[in-house]
Protein backbone atom coordinates (compact mmCIF):
# COMPACT_ATOMS: atom_id res chain seq x y z
CA UNK A 1 0.00 0.00 0.00
CA UNK A 2 1.35 3.66 -1.15
CA UNK A 3 1.54 5.88 1.81
CA UNK A 4 1.52 8.54 -0.66
CA UNK A 5 -2.06 10.35 -0.28
CA UNK A 6 -0.89 11.39 2.95
CA UNK A 7 1.86 13.47 1.48
CA UNK A 8 -0.25 14.63 -1.10
CA UNK A 9 -3.06 15.73 1.33
CA UNK A 10 -0.10 17.94 3.67
CA UNK A 11 1.26 19.35 0.12
CA UNK A 12 -2.72 20.62 -0.81
CA UNK A 13 -3.65 21.50 2.86
CA UNK A 14 -0.55 23.58 3.09
CA UNK A 15 -0.70 25.05 -0.23
CA UNK A 16 -5.02 25.98 -0.32
CA UNK A 17 -4.36 27.57 2.92
CA UNK A 18 -1.32 29.75 2.28
CA UNK A 19 -2.50 30.98 -1.25
CA UNK A 20 -6.11 31.10 0.25
CA UNK A 21 -4.61 33.88 2.90
CA UNK A 22 -2.64 35.52 -0.05
CA UNK A 23 -6.33 35.83 -1.91
CA UNK A 24 -7.74 36.78 1.07
CA UNK A 25 -5.62 39.96 1.07
CA UNK A 26 -6.48 41.24 -1.56
CA UNK A 27 -10.15 41.13 -0.82
CA UNK A 28 -10.87 38.06 -2.89
CA UNK A 29 -12.53 34.46 -1.96
CA UNK A 30 -9.95 31.86 -0.87
CA UNK A 31 -11.54 30.12 -2.63
CA UNK A 32 -9.74 31.24 -5.84
CA UNK A 33 -6.32 30.36 -3.56
CA UNK A 34 -7.33 27.24 -3.50
CA UNK A 35 -8.49 26.87 -7.27
CA UNK A 36 -4.42 28.60 -7.91
CA UNK A 37 -2.68 26.00 -5.68
CA UNK A 38 -4.23 23.02 -7.38
CA UNK A 39 -3.06 24.93 -10.61
CA UNK A 40 0.54 25.51 -9.64
CA UNK A 41 1.73 22.57 -8.09
CA UNK A 42 -0.89 20.49 -10.28
CA UNK A 43 -0.12 18.95 -14.16
CA UNK A 44 -0.47 22.43 -15.50
CA UNK A 45 2.53 23.59 -14.20
CA UNK A 46 5.22 22.20 -11.63
CA UNK A 47 3.43 18.77 -11.86
CA UNK A 48 4.12 18.20 -7.92
CA UNK A 49 0.38 16.92 -7.67
CA UNK A 50 -1.52 14.39 -10.28
CA UNK A 51 -5.30 13.07 -10.15
CA UNK A 52 -5.93 10.04 -8.20
CA UNK A 53 -8.92 8.14 -7.08
CA UNK A 54 -8.41 8.82 -3.59
CA UNK A 55 -8.34 12.78 -4.50
CA UNK A 56 -10.98 12.23 -6.49
CA UNK A 57 -13.23 10.45 -3.76
CA UNK A 58 -12.33 12.73 -1.28
CA UNK A 59 -13.47 15.58 -3.33
CA UNK A 60 -16.78 14.08 -4.60
CA UNK A 61 -17.31 13.93 -1.09
CA UNK A 62 -16.22 17.64 -0.66
CA UNK A 63 -18.79 18.76 -2.51
CA UNK A 64 -21.88 16.59 -1.24
CA UNK A 65 -20.88 17.94 2.04
CA UNK A 66 -20.03 22.03 0.26
CA UNK A 67 -24.24 21.42 -0.74
CA UNK A 68 -25.42 19.71 2.24
CA UNK A 69 -24.24 22.80 4.22
CA UNK A 70 -25.47 24.87 1.42
CA UNK A 71 -29.08 23.32 2.02
CA UNK A 72 -28.68 23.82 5.44
CA UNK A 73 -28.21 27.39 5.71
CA UNK A 74 -31.26 28.18 3.15
CA UNK A 75 -34.22 28.85 4.67
CA UNK A 76 -37.16 28.41 2.75
CA UNK A 77 -39.69 30.38 4.71
CA UNK A 78 -37.31 33.56 4.57
CA UNK A 79 -36.88 32.30 0.73
CA UNK A 80 -40.81 32.89 0.80
CA UNK A 81 -40.97 35.97 2.49
CA UNK A 82 -38.56 37.94 0.03
CA UNK A 83 -41.77 38.14 -2.26
CA UNK A 84 -41.46 39.11 -5.76
CA UNK A 85 -38.30 41.16 -6.19
CA UNK A 86 -36.02 38.02 -5.20
CA UNK A 87 -37.90 35.46 -7.10
CA UNK A 88 -37.94 37.36 -10.13
CA UNK A 89 -34.48 38.91 -10.27
CA UNK A 90 -33.01 35.38 -9.71
CA UNK A 91 -35.52 33.98 -12.33
CA UNK A 92 -34.51 36.56 -14.93
CA UNK A 93 -30.69 36.11 -13.64
CA UNK A 94 -30.76 32.36 -14.66
CA UNK A 95 -33.20 32.37 -18.07
CA UNK A 96 -30.76 34.97 -19.78
CA UNK A 97 -27.22 33.77 -18.71
CA UNK A 98 -29.24 30.00 -19.37
CA UNK A 99 -29.62 31.10 -22.90
CA UNK A 100 -26.33 32.90 -23.53
CA UNK A 101 -24.41 30.31 -22.38
CA UNK A 102 -26.12 28.06 -24.51
CA UNK A 103 -25.80 29.92 -27.55
CA UNK A 104 -21.95 30.43 -26.76
CA UNK A 105 -21.96 26.53 -26.59
CA UNK A 106 -24.14 25.96 -29.73
CA UNK A 107 -20.99 28.46 -31.59
CA UNK A 108 -18.06 26.63 -30.20
CA UNK A 109 -18.97 23.25 -29.48
CA UNK A 110 -17.68 20.74 -31.85
CA UNK A 111 -20.58 19.33 -34.05
CA UNK A 112 -19.12 16.01 -34.18
CA UNK A 113 -18.98 15.72 -30.40
CA UNK A 114 -21.20 13.43 -28.99
CA UNK A 115 -24.57 15.64 -27.95
CA UNK A 116 -23.70 18.76 -28.96
CA UNK A 117 -26.63 20.23 -27.72
CA UNK A 118 -26.96 18.95 -24.29
CA UNK A 119 -23.09 19.94 -24.35
CA UNK A 120 -24.11 23.78 -25.18
CA UNK A 121 -27.13 23.69 -22.56
CA UNK A 122 -24.60 22.72 -19.85
CA UNK A 123 -22.54 25.39 -20.29
CA UNK A 124 -25.22 28.11 -19.86
CA UNK A 125 -26.52 26.00 -16.92
CA UNK A 126 -22.57 26.71 -15.25
CA UNK A 127 -23.49 30.45 -16.22
CA UNK A 128 -26.77 30.51 -13.84
CA UNK A 129 -25.07 29.72 -10.61
CA UNK A 130 -24.28 33.47 -8.07
CA UNK A 131 -22.10 33.76 -5.59
CA UNK A 132 -22.65 36.09 -3.07
CA UNK A 133 -19.60 36.21 -0.69
CA UNK A 134 -17.80 38.64 -2.17
CA UNK A 135 -20.66 40.48 -3.22
CA UNK A 136 -21.51 40.50 0.60
CA UNK A 137 -18.46 41.92 2.12
CA UNK A 138 -18.09 44.41 -0.85
CA UNK A 139 -21.45 45.76 0.61
CA UNK A 140 -20.30 45.38 3.69
CA UNK A 141 -16.90 47.10 3.05
CA UNK A 142 -18.96 50.15 1.95
CA UNK A 143 -22.03 50.19 4.62
CA UNK A 144 -24.56 49.04 1.99
CA UNK A 145 -25.68 45.54 2.91
CA UNK A 146 -28.52 46.46 5.20
CA UNK A 147 -30.19 48.18 2.37
CA UNK A 148 -33.00 47.53 0.05
CA UNK A 149 -30.08 46.58 -2.76
CA UNK A 150 -28.18 44.25 -0.32
CA UNK A 151 -31.36 42.29 0.64
CA UNK A 152 -32.61 41.99 -2.69
CA UNK A 153 -28.96 40.73 -3.95
CA UNK A 154 -29.15 38.26 -1.12
CA UNK A 155 -32.42 36.92 -1.77
CA UNK A 156 -31.85 36.49 -5.31
CA UNK A 157 -28.43 34.69 -5.04
CA UNK A 158 -30.38 32.00 -2.98
CA UNK A 159 -33.37 31.44 -5.28
CA UNK A 160 -30.68 31.74 -7.94
CA UNK A 161 -28.73 29.16 -6.68
CA UNK A 162 -31.86 27.07 -5.93
CA UNK A 163 -33.31 27.50 -9.81
CA UNK A 164 -30.17 26.78 -11.23
CA UNK A 165 -29.51 23.76 -9.25
CA UNK A 166 -32.97 22.61 -10.68
CA UNK A 167 -31.48 23.39 -14.06
CA UNK A 168 -28.46 21.42 -13.38
CA UNK A 169 -31.24 18.32 -12.58
CA UNK A 170 -33.06 18.33 -15.85
CA UNK A 171 -29.60 18.56 -18.10
CA UNK A 172 -27.62 15.78 -16.16
CA UNK A 173 -30.59 13.53 -16.26
CA UNK A 174 -31.10 14.09 -19.62
CA UNK A 175 -27.88 14.38 -21.05
CA UNK A 176 -27.42 11.08 -19.67
CA UNK A 177 -30.53 10.17 -21.42
CA UNK A 178 -28.74 10.94 -24.32
CA UNK A 179 -31.37 12.14 -25.65
CA UNK A 180 -32.94 8.80 -26.55
CA UNK A 181 -36.23 8.94 -28.07
CA UNK A 182 -39.22 11.09 -26.55
CA UNK A 183 -40.23 8.11 -24.49
CA UNK A 184 -36.68 8.03 -23.43
CA UNK A 185 -37.20 11.69 -22.01
CA UNK A 186 -40.27 11.48 -20.52
CA UNK A 187 -38.75 8.62 -18.64
CA UNK A 188 -35.98 11.18 -17.66
CA UNK A 189 -38.65 13.45 -16.30
CA UNK A 190 -41.08 10.86 -14.41
CA UNK A 191 -38.00 10.00 -12.33
CA UNK A 192 -37.39 13.76 -11.91
CA UNK A 193 -40.41 14.34 -10.27
CA UNK A 194 -40.73 10.71 -8.51
CA UNK A 195 -37.58 12.40 -6.98
CA UNK A 196 -38.92 15.20 -5.93
CA UNK A 197 -41.62 13.24 -4.05
CA UNK A 198 -39.23 11.14 -2.54
CA UNK A 199 -37.58 13.98 -1.31
CA UNK A 200 -40.64 15.16 0.25
CA UNK A 201 -41.86 11.94 1.81
CA UNK A 202 -38.42 12.08 3.00
CA UNK A 203 -38.66 15.16 4.41
CA UNK A 204 -41.98 14.85 5.93
CA UNK A 205 -40.87 11.90 8.12
CA UNK A 206 -37.06 13.07 8.61
CA UNK A 207 -38.33 16.50 10.38
CA UNK A 208 -40.76 14.92 12.59
CA UNK A 209 -37.77 12.87 13.62
CA UNK A 210 -35.76 14.77 14.27
CA UNK A 211 -38.04 16.82 16.51
CA UNK A 212 -39.12 13.73 18.71
CA UNK A 213 -35.72 12.97 18.94
CA UNK A 214 -34.54 16.67 20.48
CA UNK A 215 -37.26 16.84 22.61
CA UNK A 216 -36.50 13.75 23.90
CA UNK A 217 -32.82 13.96 24.85
CA UNK A 218 -33.19 17.91 25.58
CA UNK A 219 -29.49 19.52 24.64
CA UNK A 220 -27.91 16.26 26.29
CA UNK A 221 -26.46 14.15 23.43
CA UNK A 222 -27.02 16.32 20.40
CA UNK A 223 -23.71 15.22 18.95
CA UNK A 224 -25.69 12.17 17.61
CA UNK A 225 -27.60 14.77 15.36
CA UNK A 226 -24.47 15.17 13.39
CA UNK A 227 -24.52 11.36 12.57
CA UNK A 228 -27.96 11.19 11.56
CA UNK A 229 -28.21 14.33 9.70
CA UNK A 230 -24.72 12.55 7.95
CA UNK A 231 -26.29 9.62 7.66
CA UNK A 232 -29.16 11.30 5.59
CA UNK A 233 -27.21 13.53 3.27
CA UNK A 234 -24.99 10.31 2.48
CA UNK A 235 -28.16 8.35 1.59
CA UNK A 236 -30.31 10.49 -0.49
CA UNK A 237 -27.00 11.61 -2.12
CA UNK A 238 -26.83 7.78 -3.27
CA UNK A 239 -30.53 7.46 -3.59
CA UNK A 240 -30.75 10.75 -5.88
CA UNK A 241 -27.98 9.15 -8.44
CA UNK A 242 -28.34 5.90 -8.41
CA UNK A 243 -32.37 5.34 -8.44
CA UNK A 244 -33.31 8.44 -10.04
CA UNK A 245 -30.84 9.74 -12.77
CA UNK A 246 -30.65 12.87 -10.63
CA UNK A 247 -26.93 14.41 -9.72
CA UNK A 248 -25.96 13.14 -6.07
CA UNK A 249 -25.53 17.02 -4.75
CA UNK A 250 -29.00 17.45 -5.67
CA UNK A 251 -29.74 14.85 -2.93
CA UNK A 252 -27.22 15.90 -0.35
CA UNK A 253 -28.76 19.70 -0.96
CA UNK A 254 -32.26 18.68 -0.07
CA UNK A 255 -30.61 16.85 2.80
CA UNK A 256 -29.58 19.59 3.90
CA UNK A 257 -32.65 21.58 3.62
CA UNK A 258 -34.68 19.10 5.50
CA UNK A 259 -31.70 19.21 8.34
CA UNK A 260 -31.73 22.90 8.44
CA UNK A 261 -36.03 23.01 8.69
CA UNK A 262 -35.43 20.64 12.14
CA UNK A 263 -35.10 22.42 15.38
CA UNK A 264 -31.88 21.27 15.57
CA UNK A 265 -30.88 23.24 12.21
CA UNK A 266 -28.93 26.06 14.14
CA UNK A 267 -26.69 23.28 15.79
CA UNK A 268 -25.88 21.03 12.42
CA UNK A 269 -24.61 23.80 10.85
CA UNK A 270 -21.93 25.15 13.27
CA UNK A 271 -21.00 21.15 13.32
CA UNK A 272 -20.74 20.76 9.43
CA UNK A 273 -18.30 23.50 9.15
CA UNK A 274 -15.16 22.52 10.54
CA UNK A 275 -15.15 19.14 8.82
CA UNK A 276 -15.36 20.98 5.73
CA UNK A 277 -13.33 23.91 6.32
CA UNK A 278 -10.41 21.52 7.37
CA UNK A 279 -10.33 18.78 4.81
CA UNK A 280 -12.88 18.45 2.11
CA UNK A 281 -13.55 21.81 1.14
CA UNK A 282 -9.75 22.52 0.22
CA UNK A 283 -9.19 18.62 -1.37
CA UNK A 284 -12.39 19.51 -3.88
CA UNK A 285 -11.14 23.33 -4.94
CA UNK A 286 -7.69 22.08 -5.35
CA UNK A 287 -8.50 19.14 -7.13
CA UNK A 288 -10.74 21.21 -9.86
CA UNK A 289 -7.34 23.17 -10.18
CA UNK A 290 -5.73 19.59 -11.31
CA UNK A 291 -7.99 19.07 -13.84
CA UNK A 292 -7.30 21.68 -14.97
CA UNK A 293 -4.70 21.70 -18.50
CA UNK A 294 -3.20 24.02 -20.21
CA UNK A 295 -3.91 23.26 -24.03
CA UNK A 296 -1.49 24.77 -26.93
CA UNK A 297 -3.26 28.31 -27.05
CA UNK A 298 -5.09 28.90 -30.44
CA UNK A 299 -6.97 31.27 -31.66
CA UNK A 300 -10.37 29.51 -31.26
CA UNK A 301 -9.46 28.76 -27.19
CA UNK A 302 -8.72 32.21 -26.63
CA UNK A 303 -11.74 33.42 -28.31
CA UNK A 304 -13.86 31.17 -26.65
CA UNK A 305 -12.17 32.33 -23.01
CA UNK A 306 -12.93 36.29 -24.08
CA UNK A 307 -16.80 35.05 -25.13
CA UNK A 308 -17.62 32.82 -22.24
CA UNK A 309 -16.07 36.25 -19.76
CA UNK A 310 -18.42 38.54 -21.45
CA UNK A 311 -21.11 36.28 -21.69
CA UNK A 312 -20.74 35.72 -17.88
CA UNK A 313 -20.82 39.51 -16.89
CA UNK A 314 -23.30 40.79 -19.17
CA UNK A 315 -25.89 38.06 -19.28
CA UNK A 316 -26.38 38.64 -15.07
CA UNK A 317 -25.85 42.30 -15.59
CA UNK A 318 -28.48 42.26 -17.77
CA UNK A 319 -30.81 39.52 -16.36
CA UNK A 320 -30.74 40.84 -12.87
CA UNK A 321 -30.90 44.24 -13.71
CA UNK A 322 -33.82 44.18 -15.98
CA UNK A 323 -35.59 41.82 -13.51
CA UNK A 324 -35.07 44.67 -10.74
CA UNK A 325 -36.24 47.21 -12.88
CA UNK A 326 -39.58 45.01 -13.80
CA UNK A 327 -39.94 45.36 -10.59
CA UNK A 328 -40.05 49.12 -10.09
CA UNK A 329 -36.48 49.46 -8.70
CA UNK A 330 -34.45 52.88 -10.03
CA UNK A 331 -32.22 52.54 -12.74
CA UNK A 332 -29.17 53.12 -10.88
CA UNK A 333 -30.61 50.01 -7.72
CA UNK A 334 -31.12 47.78 -10.97
CA UNK A 335 -27.23 48.47 -12.02
CA UNK A 336 -26.25 47.86 -8.50
CA UNK A 337 -28.14 44.28 -7.98
CA UNK A 338 -27.34 43.29 -11.68
CA UNK A 339 -23.47 44.39 -10.89
CA UNK A 340 -23.62 42.04 -7.15
CA UNK A 341 -25.09 38.98 -9.31
CA UNK A 342 -22.32 39.02 -11.19
CA UNK A 343 -19.89 36.92 -9.52
CA UNK A 344 -19.84 32.83 -9.48
CA UNK A 345 -18.46 31.21 -6.93
CA UNK A 346 -18.65 27.48 -5.62
CA UNK A 347 -21.55 26.10 -7.15
CA UNK A 348 -20.40 27.12 -10.88
CA UNK A 349 -17.20 24.92 -10.20
CA UNK A 350 -19.60 22.10 -8.94
CA UNK A 351 -21.33 22.07 -11.80
CA UNK A 352 -18.46 22.61 -14.31
CA UNK A 353 -16.34 19.51 -12.28
CA UNK A 354 -19.99 17.63 -12.30
CA UNK A 355 -20.16 18.33 -16.38
CA UNK A 356 -16.20 17.75 -17.00
CA UNK A 357 -16.57 14.75 -14.80
CA UNK A 358 -19.91 13.55 -16.82
CA UNK A 359 -17.93 14.13 -20.74
CA UNK A 360 -20.14 17.25 -20.74
CA UNK A 361 -17.23 19.52 -20.21
CA UNK A 362 -13.85 18.62 -22.45
CA UNK A 363 -10.69 19.06 -20.84
CA UNK A 364 -10.03 22.03 -23.43
CA UNK A 365 -12.69 24.37 -22.34
CA UNK A 366 -12.52 23.37 -18.62
CA UNK A 367 -9.59 25.77 -18.22
CA UNK A 368 -11.75 28.58 -19.85
CA UNK A 369 -14.04 28.36 -17.53
CA UNK A 370 -12.33 28.07 -14.49
CA UNK A 371 -10.91 31.37 -15.87
CA UNK A 372 -14.17 33.22 -16.10
CA UNK A 373 -14.60 31.51 -12.13
CA UNK A 374 -12.13 33.87 -11.70
CA UNK A 375 -12.38 36.52 -13.17
CA UNK A 376 -15.95 37.29 -12.31
CA UNK A 377 -14.85 37.08 -8.43
CA UNK A 378 -12.06 39.69 -9.38
CA UNK A 379 -14.36 42.02 -11.22
CA UNK A 380 -17.27 42.50 -9.06
CA UNK A 381 -16.09 44.10 -6.33
CA UNK A 382 -14.81 47.12 -8.71
CA UNK A 383 -18.26 46.82 -10.21
CA UNK A 384 -20.37 47.19 -6.81
CA UNK A 385 -18.18 50.28 -5.91
CA UNK A 386 -18.11 52.18 -8.90
CA UNK A 387 -21.96 51.53 -9.17
CA UNK A 388 -22.75 52.82 -5.63
CA UNK A 389 -19.85 55.48 -6.01
CA UNK A 390 -21.51 59.03 -5.22
CA UNK A 391 -24.82 57.79 -3.25
CA UNK A 392 -25.81 58.78 0.11
CA UNK A 393 -23.93 56.89 2.42
CA UNK A 394 -27.56 56.77 4.73
CA UNK A 395 -29.91 56.10 1.95
CA UNK A 396 -32.07 53.06 1.69
CA UNK A 397 -30.70 51.23 4.69
CA UNK A 398 -33.18 48.74 6.01
CA UNK A 399 -33.63 45.92 8.01
CA UNK A 400 -33.35 42.09 6.84
CA UNK A 401 -33.41 38.90 8.20
CA UNK A 402 -31.40 37.49 5.25
CA UNK A 403 -28.77 39.81 5.64
CA UNK A 404 -29.13 39.18 9.76
CA UNK A 405 -28.54 35.24 9.19
CA UNK A 406 -26.00 35.95 6.96
CA UNK A 407 -24.08 37.68 9.59
CA UNK A 408 -24.71 35.29 12.23
CA UNK A 409 -21.78 33.01 11.35
CA UNK A 410 -19.54 35.69 11.93
CA UNK A 411 -20.76 37.44 14.44
CA UNK A 412 -20.92 33.74 16.22
CA UNK A 413 -16.90 33.57 15.02
CA UNK A 414 -16.46 36.47 16.46
CA UNK A 415 -17.84 35.58 19.80
CA UNK A 416 -15.80 32.53 20.36
CA UNK A 417 -12.35 34.01 19.59
CA UNK A 418 -13.52 36.61 22.20
CA UNK A 419 -13.87 33.71 24.77
CA UNK A 420 -10.64 31.59 23.93
CA UNK A 421 -8.84 34.76 24.51
CA UNK A 422 -9.95 35.97 27.73
CA UNK A 423 -9.69 32.27 28.72
CA UNK A 424 -5.97 32.57 27.99
CA UNK A 425 -5.66 36.18 29.60
CA UNK A 426 -7.43 34.36 32.31
CA UNK A 427 -5.01 31.11 32.66
CA UNK A 428 -2.23 33.20 32.22
CA UNK A 429 -3.18 35.36 35.44
CA UNK A 430 -3.33 32.67 37.64
CA UNK A 431 -0.24 30.63 36.39
CA UNK A 432 3.41 31.66 36.21
CA UNK A 433 5.65 30.95 33.77
CA UNK A 434 6.26 27.48 34.46
CA UNK A 435 2.78 26.86 34.01
CA UNK A 436 2.00 26.24 37.94
CA UNK A 437 -0.63 28.04 39.63
CA UNK A 438 0.17 31.05 41.44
Amino acid sequence: MSYKFLLDLAIILLTTKVLGLVTRRFNLPQVVGALVAGLIFGPAVLKILEPTDFLRSVSELGVIVLMFSAGITTDVKELRATGKVGFIVALIGVVIPLAAGTGVGLIFTDPSSGYPFYRAVFLGTILTATSVSITVETLREIGKLNTKVGSTILAAALIDDVLGLVCLTVVTSLSGAGGETEGGIALVIVKIAAFFVFAGVVAFLAVRFFNWYAKKIGKSNLQRFQVFAFILCLGLAFSAERFFGVADIIGAFAAGLIVGATDAGKFMESRFMPLSYLLLTPVFFANVGLSVSIPSMNVHLLLFALVIIAAAVLSKLAGCGFGARLCGMKARESIQIGCGMVCRGEVALIVANKGFAAGMVSAADFGPIVLMVVFCSVVTPAMLKLSFRGTDEYAGLTQSALVERYEMPAQIQSITESLVEADLKLRRKHTDGSGKEK
